[in-house]
């Protein structure tokens, strides 16, 4: 959800606004991938696609998926992840995967407590391992390595780096936070020169299975 929603006919601006106060040539690369993107989410057939080579990639790093119709209170279960849902979910949910340690990763919903879609929070909130800003963290690489997959895969990556409020802050927080989140990521290896996702192989293979 949008914290503070930006008019459309705002969102040039603003955009340049924040590009002007990235500190690097990576971060400014990798923004500039994220900002050629749609605004807006994909509908229909062109949406299904999009699920599909997000599952693709989901499956390339070892994640199980349970099959559509499946009753999953929770994204990720420590087994399998929900592949009956939107794209950009479904990416998120493999960042995490990623980032996670070996032991989180059988874990519900990462050890991270229930995100917005947990239906049983109580069994997530058991499971939670980590503390809360360690917790914020990992929600934040998460959701910018999903939207350069997004980026990487031809989705609407700016719709949600909007709707994932990295705007947020605009003229104090909001660059500087970019920033050392790239810098995290660029740390493990997951980002490489020129602000592609460290794993390109990957994803072009998981857009060609979208598309086919």
């Amino acid at each position: 959800m949008i914290l503070t929603p930006i008019p459309r006919n705002q969102l040039r601006d603003t955009l340049d606004r924040f590009a002007a106060g990235l500190p690097d040539p990576l971060c400014r690369s990798v923004f500039g991938r994220i900002r050629v993107t749609p605004a807006d989410r994909a509908v229909g057939a062109e949406a299904e696609q999009h699920r599909l080579a997000a599952l693709a990639l989901a499956r390339s790093f070892g994640m199980a998926i349970h099959p559509d119709g499946s009753q999953c209170p929770h994204n990720w279960d420590g087994t399998a992840l929900k592949g009956e849902t939107e794209a950009y979910v479904i990416l998120h949910e493999a960042a995490h995967f990623v980032l996670a340690s070996p032991e989180r990763r059988h874990l519900i919903d990462f050890g991270l407590g229930p995100g917005p879609d947990t239906v049983d929070r109580e069994a997530a909130e058991r499971a939670a391992v980590l503390s809360p800003l360690a917790r914020d963290e990992d929600e934040a690489d998460a959701s910018l390595l999903g939207i350069v997959w997004e980026a990487g895969l031809g989705q609407p990556a700016l719709a949600s780096f909007l709707d994932q409020n990295w705007l947020e802050g605009l003229e104090r927080s909001a660059a500087p936070h970019f920033a050392a989140v790239i810098g995290r990521l660029r740390a493990r290896l997951l980002l490489i020169s020129g602000g592609s996702p460290g794993i390109s192989d990957r994803v072009k293979a998981a857009a060609d299975c979208g598309a086919g």
